[in-house]
């Protein structure tokens, strides 16, 4: 196996560091267990660094990260074996009771759901930036902002009456 030049392995790591976060982020988003996360974003990146991907601005490095991340949640979901399992119980320790509501009220949500909450609150991306990165019309990102707020509204109502 040959080694890689230093600058390659420099760039990769560069990129991990840059945009490491904000993928981790929205492939536990998509897909809500820590496990399918981290196998998400090994899959980014094996990817970014076999295609060494050359961009045109900042702009559209994110984009690419955010349009693999996506890919690579959907072809998880796909995979036949995923439909025939049943995820263990997760828990996941928060400092802070109100983040941990939230957490859990948003895993409550469709995926897609939570991808679009995600994207649109945690990475600032407007409504037609989402579709364009989606490849869905801003109209249908805006829908489901709307309806993943009432369903969290809902859901947070549940939570006040019992």
């Amino acid at each position: 196996m040959k080694d890689r030049p230093k600058d390659e392995a420099d760039r990769a790591e560069e990129m991990v560091r840059r945009y490491g976060k904000m993928v981790y982020r929205l492939a536990f988003a998509r897909s809500g267990r820590r496990e399918d996360a981290d196998e998400i974003f090994q899959e980014v990146f094996l990817r970014y660094v076999k295609k060494c991907p050359v961009f045109e601005s900042e702009n559209h490095c994110r984009a690419w990260f955010i349009r693999v991340t996506v890919n690579c949640a959907n072809k998880l979901w796909a995979n036949p074996w995923r439909r025939r399992t049943v995820p263990l119980g997760e828990e996941m320790a928060f400092e802070d009771p109100a983040v941990s509501g939230l957490y859990w009220e948003l895993q409550r949500l469709p995926p897609n759901y939570r991808q679009v909450i995600h994207l649109y609150y945690y990475e600032n991306f407007t409504t037609e930036e989402i579709g364009r990165l989606l490849r869905r019309k801003s109209s249908t990102v805006r829908t489901q902002l709307t309806r993943a707020r009432a369903m969290l509204r809902d859901f947070m109502e549940e939570e006040d009456h019992v």
